[in-house]
Order: structure tokens, then C-alpha cells, then sequence
């Protein structure tokens, strides 16, 4: 029986081929899931979106555009993007960014972006109300093999930020390994401290949009 005829477990990876990945979430059924493809595992999330994950997603997103604003640095910023190397990998992050000389880098008319076309997108958020064990784990590991630059995890709970600089495989070989490593200062947007968004998240929870986008662009400028 294939994945179109039943319904595989959701919000956990679960062993499958690429094929059967296809076929799973182009059942009707998971029209509005976000899907997940890494080594050989695939992972459906149907887990429904409420304020607090909502709103820290919002307040992420106003922070990082207000930042390239104030420091006049090119973004480009696409939420719940699908990001394909087909037969290896998929992914679709709450939030991704290309920044800078990437920011044009994806045509207009475009659908789901092949990487194997397209570069990843510089920076990577997932914003985590129940899914932060497989943010920090399997999808890390995700997007350290695809190359992504940076990697926020934000724990929605805790009002917490968990930054990952990812480090590129040598192409010579040699000690050089793939990786990544935890940060308090994003390198793909410079100078913009960690805390500062930690300190915006928390303001988000007393204070409108507006009143935390005037606060933020007085650290900013």
C-alpha cells in the first residue's frame, strides 16, 4: 500500500525512501504540513501554529529586516520556502534569508527552490514551541550538509535563541571537518548580537509590534 493510501506518522522522522516521501506529502491530507527528507528519513509536521510560535516567528522576522534596514544590507526573506535536493534532502524552515550579494539570487517564478540549481539560503530560523529536540538534532544536522551559513533555533518556551555558525567541508580534505558551532553574534548579519533578539522576544511579550520595532531600531542606529 503506498504513503497516498495511509497516512504515515506525523511529527516524528520515520524511515522512508525518497519516493515515498513524494508520495506522502502530495496526499491531499497534508496539504498545509511542513515536510522534512534527511537521510533516508523523512518527517511531517502537522502540528498547528498558535500565537506564541506566531508571534515570536513575527517578532524574529521584524527584527532581522529592521536590522538589514538600518544597516542598508540587501535581504531577501522567505517563510515556510521549500528548499530541494531531490532524492537527498527537503526542507521548510519557518523563516530563511539570502543576504547580501545572494539576496537576487532566487528568479521570480520560481516554486520550490533545487539546490542543486540554486544556492541555500545564507540564514535559517526555526522557531520551536514543540519541536526543539529535532531542531537542535536531525534538522541541524539538515542544513549543515546543505550548506546553510547560519542556524537560529528559537525555544518559544524559554524566549531563547540558539545560534549555529555552520562550518563548510574542506574540499582538500585534511583535519578540516564539517560542522557547526554555537554563536552569540550572527556572522551573515554582523554585529547583530544574539541578545538583542532575545531582548526583543521578551519585549514582544508586554509590547505591540510597533513599540518593540521603535526599540529595536534605536539599538540598531
Amino acid at each position: 500500500m503506498s504513503y497516498l493510501q495511509t497516512k504515515p506518522l506525523t511529527d516524528t522522522w520515520v524511515a522512508a525512501s525518497w519516493e515515498d516521501y513524494l508520495q506522502a506529502i502530495a496526499n491531499p491530507a497534508y496539504a498545509t504540513a511542513r515536510g522534512y527528507y534527511y537521510n533516508g528519513h523523512m518527517r511531517i509536521e502537522m502540528l498547528p501554529v498558535g500565537h506564541d510560535h506566531a508571534a515570536a516567528d513575527s517578532a524574529i522576522a521584524l527584527a532581522v529586516n529592521l536590522f538589514g534596514i538600518a544597516k542598508n544590507i540587501a535581504l531577501k526573506s522567505l517563510n515556510n520556502c521549500t528548499y530541494r535536493k531531490a532524492n537527498h534532502q527537503e526542507c521548510q524552515p519557518d523563516i530563511s534569508y539570502y543576504i547580501g550579494p545572494q539576496a537576487q539570487a532566487i528568479p521570480w517564478g520560481t516554486n520550490i527552490i533545487d539546490l542543486d540549481r540554486y544556492p541555500a539560503p545564507d540564514l535559517v530560523i526555526e522557531i520551536s514551541s514543540t519541536t526543539l529536540l529535532a531542531d537542535q538534532g536531525a534538522k541541524r544536522l539538515l542544513y549543515e550538509d546543505l550548506a546553510v551559513k547560519e542556524y537560529w533555533i528559537v525555544d518559544v518556551q524559554q524566549g531563547q535563541i540558539l545560534a549555529f555558525a555552520m562550518l563548510p567541508a574542506n574540499p582538500q580534505g585534511g583535519m578540516a571537518e564539517q560542522g557547526s558551532r554555537r554563536i552569540r553574534e550572527s556572522q551573515v548579519l554582523p554585529s547583530l548580537a544574539i541578545s538583542v533578539l532575545e531582548e526583543a522576544l521578551q519585549r514582544s511579550r508586554q509590547m505591540d509590534q510597533s513599540q518593540v520595532g521603535a526599540w529595536l531600531l534605536a539599538q540598531f542606529q
